[in-house]
């Protein structure tokens, strides 16, 4: 059983590199990859006298070291990252206590000066740090002897590889911060609309509720006194209740619509989101029915999801127009194309199209982008009919399942 002392050693600190990929989704190993690079330890030895470079030294140092070593990397992913720069500056003391007869060791260093990168700090901090380790290892190689080549490739191998080790570190910060920035946006949202269906609610049923809840104390008192008003401010009472129960559910059916504006906007956030651009700007439109507004969306939503899943592409577009009595949505990308005509979600979105009279034409050819081009009249569509498009979806699916 593992002593607790080692236990604690290897437990990750809650801001640790590893607790950041769990948090991520990424395994607690995922960093770990980094170590294919100490294969030059193994490696070194053959530029000094090729395979007469594996001497009892070097085998005798790599079994002391190289154990050390790893241990200092685990340290570095799983210390909290204010303190990991402790683990990279032992990483460098190491290199220099082997300097003089482990050449193998310099592959130490250049992990020491990497790891810089795995500590929470200041930039200026960690170049500073970056050029006193630099600094050292030309002092203390140049007193030793080593060829002048060694100090020259050394440094500028180091100052390369950390500087495309900060620029990563500098946009994954970037990507965590965009990340929290679209939760926040998502949660701002959601309360926004909490807060206006609770307002909507209170205009809508507050004064209702206060009329229903007099009328009926009067008829309660009039019950016995005044038998046939009693029964009218009951039948008054009925009344309003019903026409209450109509606002609200007209009120529900309109949150739970889709509208083209916030499909758009979604859109944006997830494509974006994928590195891909999107170019589309707010439909100009007349007022659109309820039906033909929420299966249009429907259908971009659906339109957007293939091109973020299956397109590659790297610019998508939506344009709107109107055309005397029907409007023209297209959606386009430049991805792979070779979409097939009933797959992905096209059938779907057919079919919703069909139920509201329009049309759905397809250009994809292979490599060119793909091209949805929607045209529906500006009329009312009967409601059956949208609820059957609704349905067609699922249906195909029970049936390809089956």
């Amino acid at each position: 059983m593992m002593p607790a002392f080692l236990a604690r050693w290897f437990t990750p600190a809650p801001d640790s590199g590893v607790a950041d990929d769990i948090k991520r989704g990424k395994s607690p190993w995922a960093d770990s990859v980094h170590l294919l690079w100490s294969v030059w330890i193994f490696v070194t030895p053959l530029f000094d006298n090729g395979v007469a470079g594996y001497t009892r030294t070097w085998l005798l140092f790599t079994l002391v070291s190289y154990p050390l070593f790893l241990l200092l990397f685990a340290r570095i992913q799983l210390a909290p990252q204010r303190t990991t720069y402790v683990y990279a500056w032992a990483m460098a003391a190491l290199c220099f206590a082997l300097l003089r007869w482990y050449p193998s060791g310099l592959s130490y260093f250049v992990y020491a000066c990497v790891m810089l990168n795995h500590c929470r700090m200041r930039l200026r901090a960690q170049l500073i740090q970056l050029v006193l380790l630099n600094v050292a290892l030309l002092g203390l190689a140049w007193w030793i002897g080593y060829p002048t080549s060694v100090l020259v490739i050394m440094p500028a191998s180091v100052i390369v590889i950390s500087v495309i080790m900060l620029v990563e570190r500098i946009n994954k910060e970037k990507d965590a911060a965009l990340r929290l920035s679209q939760e926040e946006i998502r949660r701002l949202a959601v309360l926004a609309e909490r807060e206006r269906i609770g307002r909507d609610l209170h205009d809508l049923l507050g004064h209702t509720l206060s009329l229903v809840t007099l009328k009926s104390e009067l008829a309660r008192k009039l019950a016995l006194a005044d038998p046939p008003r009693a029964q009218r401010e009951m039948e008054e009472v009925e009344r309003v209740s019903r026409h209450a129960l109509a606002e609200v559910r007209a009120a529900v059916t309109g949150m739970r619509r889709s509208d083209l504006t916030a499909e758009l906007a979604s859109a944006r956030l997830m494509l974006e989101a994928s590195n891909i651009a999107f170019e589309a700007g707010a439909p100009v439109l007349p007022e659109l029915p309820p039906e033909i507004e929420a299966s249009l969306a429907l259908v971009l939503r659906e339109a957007v999801t293939n091109i973020h899943r299956h397109a590659h592409a790297a610019v998508a577009r939506v344009s709107f127009s109107c055309e005397a009595e029907s409007l023209h949505m297209r959606i386009s990308d430049n991805g792979r194309g070779g979409l097939a005509a009933h797959g992905n979600g096209i059938s779907g979105m057919r079919e919703r199209v069909r139920a509201l009279g329009g049309t759905l034409a397809i250009d994809s050819p292979a490599r060119r982008g793909t091209t949805l081009d929607i045209q529906v009249p500006l009329r009312m569509v009967p409601r059956s009919a949208v609820a059957d498009a609704r349905l067609q979806p699922t249906l195909a699916a029970q049936r390809s399942g089956a």
